[in-house]
């Protein structure tokens, strides 16, 4: 099996490090991810200069621009490698609820799913209890996915709290809750005394019954989230057709 690993915390942070290590053992891997911090770039892509590549050590690559780009040219002319799954993380913090349209670490997996390939994100709720946990329930979802191919496959956004050991974790398949309102001051002074605006805050959860990513994270679980890129509300499109023909709905 081949893994093309990515994150948004940046080449040398330790999730994607620990990440590595626990694949490594079944799996060849090649490591694409930002030269730094790219946290909440979403999808974003670099257009209006050029990126730069170093190769940090064998088969560990870090770009000059966002996890999006990471992968878009590992598919397109870094790698002369086509990966079997693209697996993104582990984020220091987690990515629940709305925080996925935000999420750098969501984006790198959803572009190896534009790819055609199964993208699998990991995140660690409370960064502070290491790392070594987390990856193992990572390699075993992965391994999982393998021999689930059919149920597996696609893009998966997976959220790990505080678990002592990966043996006992209990994994739950959940859907995305929903985060209130930001309701935090994002102006602060600089030492000039004049505005600066600093965004990283965010709200509480609005919907966290169970079911949701929220509800298993603060239960203790493992959160499996499948996602979709399709934002298209299906439901909308019949009275939407009558109303633009001058139909009434």
């Amino acid at each position: 099996m081949k893994i093309l690993i990515s994150n948004d915390d940046g080449w040398t942070a330790p999730g994607i490090v620990a990440l590595a290590d626990a694949v490594q053992s079944f799996a060849d891997i090649k490591v694409v991810a930002p030269d730094k911090n790219r946290s909440a770039a979403s999808s974003s892509l670099t257009l209006m200069q050029p990126l730069r590549v170093t190769q940090q050590k064998p088969d560990w690559y870090s770009v000059d621009g966002t996890p999006a780009d990471c992968v878009l040219l590992a598919f397109n002319g870094l790698l002369k490698w086509s990966p079997d799954i693209v697996i993104s993380g582990i984020n220091a913090g987690p990515n629940l609820g709305d925080d996925v349209v935000y999420s750098g670490t969501v984006a790198a997996a959803m572009e190896g799913y534009f790819h055609g390939i199964p993208g699998f994100a990991f995140s660690l709720t409370d960064p502070s209890d290491g790392y070594e946990v987390a990856a193992q329930i990572a390699a075993d979802i992965i391994q999982s996915s393998v021999a689930n191919a059919a149920n597996m496959a696609g893009l998966v956004n997976v959220n790990i709290p505080n678990i002592t050991s990966a043996a006992t974790a209990k994994i739950t398949a959940t859907r995305l809750g929903r985060r209130g309102r930001i309701l935090s001051d994002f102006v602060h002074k600089d030492p000039r005394g004049e505005n600066i605006y600093w965004l990283g805050a965010v709200g509480d959860p609005k919907d966290d019954v169970d079911g949701t990513d929220f509800h298993a994270i603060a239960s203790g679980e493992v959160s499996v989230t499948p996602l979709s890129y399709d934002m298209t509300d299906h439901n909308r499109i019949a009275p939407l057709n009558q109303i633009l023909s001058g139909g009434a709905v």
